[in-house]
C-alpha cells in the first residue's frame, strides 16, 4: 500500500504536468508571451533538446535518445522507489517527483517530438531556460536528494 501512495504522487505530477500544457496548447500560439508577474511570463515553446535546450540543434537523434534515457530512468526510479523502507518517506518523495516529471517529458518526446514549455522567468533581459511542471519537480526532487545526501543520517547505538 505505501507504494501506491508514492505512485499516486507521481500520477499528480503527471497529471498537473500534462493538464497545463494542454492548457497552454489550447490558448496561446508557439512563442506566444504574457507576463504573470514582474520576472514570470508563460511563453509557449517546444524543446527538442534536454534541460537548458541541451542538443536541441542536433538534428532529431536527440529525440530518441532522450526518450531511452527517461525510460531507463524511470524504471530504475521504480524499482528504487519498491526497495524503500516505510521509514524513508523523504526519498519516497524525491523518487516520486522526479518520476513524474520524468514520465511527463517523456509522454510529450513520444507524442510531439519535444516538449511543451512555458515557463518564463527573467531578471530585466537575462532569461532562464523556459520549463514546466515536469521540470519543476524534477528540480525540486533532486534537491531533495542532494539535501538528503548532505544532511547527516540518524544512527543506532546498541545498549
Amino acid at each position: 500500500m505505501g507504494m501506491l501512495k508514492w505512485l499516486g504522487l507521481s500520477l499528480l505530477v503527471l497529471v498537473l504536468d500534462q493538464l497545463s500544457k494542454l492548457w497552454v496548447v489550447a490558448n496561446f500560439d508557439l512563442y506566444e508571451s504574457i507576463q504573470l508577474i514582474p520576472q514570470l511570463n508563460f511563453t509557449y515553446v517546444h524543446n527538442t533538446g534536454a534541460a537548458f535546450s541541451f542538443l536541441s540543434s542536433a538534428g532529431g537523434w536527440q529525440r530518441w535518445f532522450f526518450v531511452a534515457i527517461a525510460l531507463i530512468a524511470s524504471i530504475s526510479l521504480s524499482i528504487w522507489l519498491t526497495r524503500l523502507k516505510p521509514a524513508e518517506r523523504w526519498m519516497a518523495v524525491t523518487l516520486s517527483l522526479i518520476l513524474g516529471g520524468a514520465i511527463g517529458n517523456v509522454i510529450d518526446r513520444i507524442s510531439y517530438g519535444y516538449v511543451i514549455d512555458f515557463i518564463d522567468v527573467y531578471y530585466q533581459t537575462w532569461h532562464w531556460p523556459v520549463f514546466n511542471i515536469a521540470d519543476c519537480a524534477i528540480s525540486v526532487g533532486v534537491l531533495m536528494m542532494l539535501i538528503d545526501t548532505f544532511r547527516p543520517q540518524a544512527t543506532t547505538r546498541s545498549e
